[in-house]
């Protein structure tokens, strides 16, 4: 089922407003008046076409949750406790007053990301990037070309280890020695010095032409 629309919630003399609270300096709250959050309550009304049920979850507070979550990479369940702690969260997500208890359960934004999918993500990438072009942080010349950063994809490296390197050393020695091009000593007048070691001792010995001990 939808969700229901919240009425403005009216002054009250025992709680004082999150506005008086907080630093309206701080940037989650310049970030919240350049978010246009209706998009969300629009556009992702389609995910819940039932006329009847449990009321879904304010989208707004759902997308904040989501864009916190992303920006401080956070779990479901850190997310969760750190909203009830922080006022500055809480203001981000569309909250009148300071809220003592948890807003939803972790596990429903497992569920809401199912239901969104892509759409959904794309329409909560789509509002930080005209968030970003309105405070003048993103212009239109950075829009035009994407740069992907490649750190993060996997790549094939071969990263050494002992083992691949007492071999890569064996058979670049060994392949040399069969060309007469170094000689050797029996191994029972050699040192007693670990494998690896040994196989890189003869590695550079073998640049001078002979091993010597």
């Amino acid at each position: 089922m939808k969700h229901r629309t919240r009425a403005p919630e009216q002054d009250d003399l025992l709680r004082p407003r999150l506005v008086d609270m907080i630093d309206l300096r701080h940037e989650l709250v310049k970030l919240t008046s350049l978010i246009d959050w209706e998009v969300f309550e629009r556009e992702w009304a389609g995910f819940f076409p039932s006329a009847t049920g449990r009321p879904a979850i304010p989208p707004r507070l759902v997308a904040g949750l989501l864009y916190l979550q992303h920006a401080y990479r956070l779990s479901d369940e850190a997310i969760v406790a750190r909203w009830v702690e922080n006022t500055y969260y809480q203001h981000f997500t569309g909250e009148t007053f300071f809220q003592h208890r948890l807003p939803i359960d972790p596990s429903s934004l497992t569920r809401w990301r199912k239901r969104i999918g892509e759409e959904g993500v794309e329409w909560l990438l789509t509002q930080t990037i005209k968030a970003g072009r309105k405070s003048g942080v993103i212009d239109e010349s950075s829009v035009k070309r994407v740069a992907v950063d490649t750190t993060v994809m996997e790549k094939a490296i071969a990263y050494p280890t002992d083992a691949w390197l007492y071999e890569r050393a064996h058979s670049w020695w060994f392949w040399r020695k069969r060309r007469g091009w170094i000689c050797v000593r029996p191994m029972s007048a050699l040192p007693r010095v670990s494998p690896c070691r040994l196989a890189a001792m003869l590695m550079l010995s073998s640049l001078v032409g002979c091993v010597k001990h």
